[in-house]
């Protein structure tokens, strides 16, 4: 008789992830990958609830019971604890949690209100801060991992975005500071994007200025993004406050 073959455990098989701004874009994208590896999701949205929705969809129509959606303003505190609540009711445990969501627009100097202030520093820093902070015990009990997005304009300033940079820098920081906090339990990196899926308020000439000083002189994809996240959550073990730009050599080559 033929030797029967097993099929190797999924990589993420039996985990839970989180990730907040899941319903689009890189998020979305996120959730497609580590949910390929065998993961149960919690789609976090904003507004997005049609998109969420029809991600959670074809993800459960791919493995049924393993994504659930999620709504909140990250920006209201008290609404990031019941969002690790949803994650441990639906699958019973938390392992990853992934910041992802973010706002992005420009501040000239000169035109800065209070709002894009609390807007900017409020969905790079904030959030990421208090909801690391409400999953910290079951993330712990996972010995799991959280994963920033940043952005290398944490490290130099992109012009007409001063609030923006700040905000990403406090992100890089809080990354290395939850680290340290959170060890040896649980591990925190980031993943420092380039030029992935552009906002749509980036404007055309800035998109080809920031393209054309990457080394390989093109823009990466939301896949290249997914794919660092799921090293980290996989192959990273001995991993912890760490940086990794996926952004076509545009750190090197500024």
């Amino acid at each position: 008789m033929p030797e029967s073959r097993t099929q190797p455990a999924p990589l993420l098989g039996g985990q839970t992830v989180l990730i907040t701004g899941a319903a689009r874009r890189i998020g979305a994208e996120l959730a497609r990958t580590l949910h390929g590896a065998g993961a149960n999701v919690v789609l976090h949205y904003g507004s997005s609830e049609r998109e969420a929705a029809a991600l959670a969809r074809s993800l459960n129509a791919a493995r049924p019971g393993s994504a659930v959606t999620a709504q909140a303003d990250l920006l209201h505190t008290e609404r990031l604890a019941p969002l690790v609540a949803t994650a441990v009711s639906a699958f019973g445990r938390l392992d990853i949690l992934v910041n992802n969501a973010s706002s992005f627009f420009p501040t000239p100097l000169g035109q800065i209100d209070e709002h894009q202030w609390d807007s900017l520093i409020g969905s790079n820093v904030k959030a990421p801060l208090f909801l690391t902070q409400a999953a910290a015990h079951e993330l712990s009990a996972a010995r799991g991992l959280v994963l920033n997005l940043v952005d290398i304009h944490g490290l130099r300033p992109l012009k007409r975005y001063p609030v923006y940079s700040v905000a990403k820098a406090g992100l890089i920081m809080l990354t290395k500071a939850l680290a340290r906090e959170l060890a040896p339990d649980i591990r925190v990196n980031a993943i420092a994007p380039g030029p992935v899926m552009w906002p749509e308020t980036a404007d055309a000439e800035l998109q080809e200025n920031i393209v054309s000083r990457t080394l390989l002189k093109r823009p990466g994809s939301p896949v290249d993004v997914a794919r660092a996240a799921l090293f980290f959550a996989t192959d990273a073990p001995y991993v912890t406050g760490q940086i990794l730009a996926v952004d076509g050599g545009r750190s090197v080559g500024w």
